[in-house]
């Protein structure tokens, strides 16, 4: 048993289908398949169902899965913390946002990390909340940036920002020509939202708590930017973190005066991972190009 063949097995059991898996692992199918029939005779099982059409892997396969896929991670994080012992600001790290977050925040901090550890290689995903605190856990990325707090004794979160949210309804709108509103004001108020699952929606539903504004059940938004277009047709209102304001999108946006609603977003990180000293540093860049 080795860590190629290992690779193999988890390569079928993603796919399904031995042809992908070869594609994936850049080696041809028969020899692919030769390995793996020997790793199931060293172990004395049966990882995998063939059939002419399908490859499905077995109950004890799925179990061997799971044991293969922590020795694979496990070899790949001595490989990264021997890397990162001579140079921990070369090599790649992988951070994650969210999709309320990343188009606008991302744009600004990639070309300032980027500028500042040149051997530093940044590889962004973006994903929901609850997808980047699994990946951030089973160490699929190195840190995510997040809407504060975050509740796992096993991270680490540091702030970066605070966010205000700002009101947006459309030019016809009653609320249109004020120059700022009070979050009491908006008792009466049924608000357009995200759909499950997007933390701005859960941030949104807890200033509607404090204010007795309710949400729009008529009407869930799949992005923020769906939720854009449907205020600016004046189908209802809704809360945009002002950091995603756009200039000329048709929308009139008003802020708050007393008590101003805001998301803080930090960088999570595990408290164990092999980047600290790379995303503490990543940390001090955004945090002064936020101060300057």
């Amino acid at each position: 048993m080795n860590l190629r063949d290992l690779k193999y097995f988890i390569s079928v059991a993603k796919h399904q289908h031995f042809g992908k898996a070869a594609e994936e692992s850049y080696v041809s199918q028969p020899a692919l398949s030769m390995q793996l029939k020997k790793l199931e005779e060293e172990l004395g099982v049966q990882l995998f169902e063939r059939t002419n059409k399908s490859v499905q892997i077995t109950a004890v396969g799925e179990d061997i899965l799971a044991y293969a896929k922590n020795i694979v991670k496990m070899s790949e994080d001595i490989q990264s913390i021997a890397k990162t012992h001579h140079d921990p600001f070369a090599g790649e790290i992988k951070l994650g946002a969210f999709p309320t977050l990343a188009p606008y925040f991302l744009p600004h901090i990639v070309p300032i990390v980027s500028k500042k550890f040149q051997n530093l290689k940044l590889l962004l995903v973006e994903e929901k909340t609850d997808n980047l605190l699994e990946s951030l856990n089973e160490g699929k990325i190195d840190g995510a940036f997040l809407a504060l707090p975050i509740d796992d004794e096993g991270l680490e979160c540091t702030p970066l920002l605070e966010d205000e949210f700002m009101l947006a309804v459309s030019p016809y709108h009653h609320y249109a020509k004020l120059k700022s509103i009070e979050v009491e004001d908006l008792k009466d108020d049924c608000l357009l939202l995200l759909e499950e699952g997007h933390c701005l929606r859960d941030q949104a539903l807890d200033i509607c708590s404090k204010t007795g504004a309710c949400e729009n059940q008529n009407f869930r938004a799949t992005s923020l930017e769906t939720l854009r277009q449907m205020v600016a047709a004046n189908v209802g209102i809704t809360l945009i973190p002002q950091m995603a304001m756009k200039h000329n999108d048709g929308l009139v946006y008003i802020p708050f005066g007393k008590n101003k609603p805001t998301r803080k977003i930090g960088l999570v990180w595990r408290k164990k991972s092999s980047r600290i000293k790379a995303l503490t540093e990543i940390v001090k860049s955004i945090q002064g190009s936020f101060e300057s």
